[in-house]
């Protein structure tokens, strides 16, 4: 829609306004035109006027607002935002908000590009056994599901790197399972080896032409090449390259993986039992067989009062986000489900009424036969007034805040740990098992009780159960939303 006739726009409120909120916006904006220039000829004014003209006449904006989706429905990406309020007291208090955005999927089918993926397999010693059975199992079935026009490399990986199946066309399934065969276990664990080399397979085609994903399964610590894996991770997410990580068993490095997945918004994830390899790959292997964009990006340019205090991505997959930066990478929209993003805003003392802006920018790179960058925007208002009901926010935000928080208080719980605080992680491990029961989750609150026991005990968390709680509350999240769409 051509940005004239943009009313929600330009009146800096969401579609979802109410008639309160589009006369207080109007009212603002209106009072910030000198008396001089209310003109007809004064064509930034008029735009105003006419927009409030419209959207304030309940038969006239039902009208604007079915053009409004027959436009939109021609995008190839929509975004939708939602706040848990848009009117904030005035206090002299810092007050938490929280942003619901969607990033919802294009109405009709989109002509799906070519994959182009490299497993990286850790064959150390410790794979010995189950564990590369059945990774060489599910990697066999992965194998059977491309097309012959998806393009496949397989890298084996201890101290070194060993290219078992080198970039090419999904031609001959057979062949290429009879070279998965042969890696055997041994060595020690050096991941950078194996993700290097799996870059260099990717790059062996036109990374534009195709969706391009690294999937890493490692069962242990990378040894000293750390900051060396990080530093690849960020040069191939500005590539267009995507990398997933799945940690088998209870040794392998957590923190390390997250930050690797990070800059390209990809998924990290925990694989308790070998058996379980097979559907955790399925699973992201749909995903990526369906990608209507790539390369996500939020940049929301921030009022000086309003500061992000935590991020996290609900769908595809959950997903704690990274803040080192102003741009929150947030991968590939897959499927029919949104890329859905839940922020807490922490809003600085605001003694005096006002009107807070938020201007939100989406980029993303849609894919169509060519990679073609998209932006959009959206500005979101919050009105700071006087005198406030109480105002309950919408259901859907409540459900992932809440379910959200009991993530971080097992995060908390760690942290305290790790600071020695073990009174207070005790506490804290105590509040989770309680809320855990009250939302119908024996399992991991048991699992919470046995950590709060060996924490009174031993000081500690054992690594199993570390890695159960983290991704078992991270889980709750994939879990509401399902919920959510029975």
């Amino acid at each position: 829609m051509d940005k004239e006739f943009e009313y929600y726009a330009i009146l800096g409120v969401s579609s979802q306004a109410t008639p309160e909120q589009i006369r207080a916006a109007f009212a603002t904006l209106r009072g910030q035109v000198p008396q001089e220039k209310r003109t007809k000829t004064n064509k930034a004014y008029a735009r105003l006027v006419t927009a409030f003209e419209v959207l304030s006449n309940p038969e006239r904006r039902a009208t604007y607002d079915s053009l409004l989706v027959e436009t939109k429905s021609q995008e190839m990406v929509n975004l939708r935002v939602q706040s848990s309020r848009d009117r904030i007291r005035v206090a002299n208090a810092e007050q938490m908000v929280y942003l619901l955005l969607d990033i919802l999927p294009p109405e009709q089918e989109v002509k799906q590009r070519p994959l182009n993926l490299s497993l990286v397999l850790d064959r150390s010693t410790s794979m010995q056994g189950g564990r590369l059975s059945h990774v060489k199992t599910a990697v066999e079935l992965i194998v059977n599901r491309l097309t012959k026009q998806d393009t496949l490399s397989i890298i084996s990986f201890s101290d070194r790197a060993e290219v078992v199946v080198p970039s090419g066309k999904v031609e001959n399934p057979t062949a290429l399972v009879g070279e998965l065969r042969s890696v055997q276990a041994s060595g020690g664990t050096e991941i950078f080896q194996g993700l290097q080399a799996a870059v260099q397979e990717l790059r062996k085609v036109d990374l534009n032409q195709h969706t391009n994903h690294l999937i890493l399964l490692t069962d242990g610590h990378t040894y000293g090449d750390a900051p060396l894996c990080l530093e690849l991770a960020s040069r191939t997410a500005r590539l267009n390259i995507g990398i997933s990580a799945f940690g088998l068993g209870a040794e392998w490095h957590d923190e390390f993986l997250d930050k690797l997945v990070a800059p390209s918004g990809g998924q990290s994830n925990f694989i308790e039992q070998p058996a379980e390899i097979i559907d955790h790959l399925q699973k992201r292997i749909q995903g990526l067989g369906t990608i209507y964009a790539q390369n996500i990006t939020l940049n929301p340019r921030l009022h000086d009062k309003i500061t992000i205090n935590y991020g996290f991505k609900l769908e595809p997959f959950a997903q704690p986000l990274t803040l080192d930066g102003e741009v929150l990478p947030l991968g590939n929209l897959e499927g029919r489900a949104p890329v859905s993003v839940l922020l807490e805003l922490k809003v600085a003392p605001q003694p005096v009424q006002a009107r807070l802006t938020l201007p939100i920018e989406v980029k993303a790179d849609v894919a169509s036969p060519q990679l073609r960058s998209q932006t959009f925007k959206h500005v979101h208002h919050f009105y700071v007034l006087p005198d406030l009901p109480n105002e309950m926010p919408p259901q859907n935000i409540i459900d992932a805040v809440r379910v959200m928080n009991m993530y971080r208080l097992n995060e908390r719980v760690w942290q305290e740990v790790e600071a020695g605080r073990l009174e207070a992680a005790s506490t804290r491990m105590h509040h989770l098992s309680t809320r855990l029961l009250e939302a119908g989750e024996t399992a991991l609150a048991q699992q919470a009780q046995q950590e709060m026991a060996r924490i009174s005990s031993a000081g500690t968390m054992s690594l199993a159960g570390r890695k159960k709680l983290k991704y078992g509350t991270r889980a709750l999240i994939d879990k509401s939303k399902q919920n959510d769409k029975e």
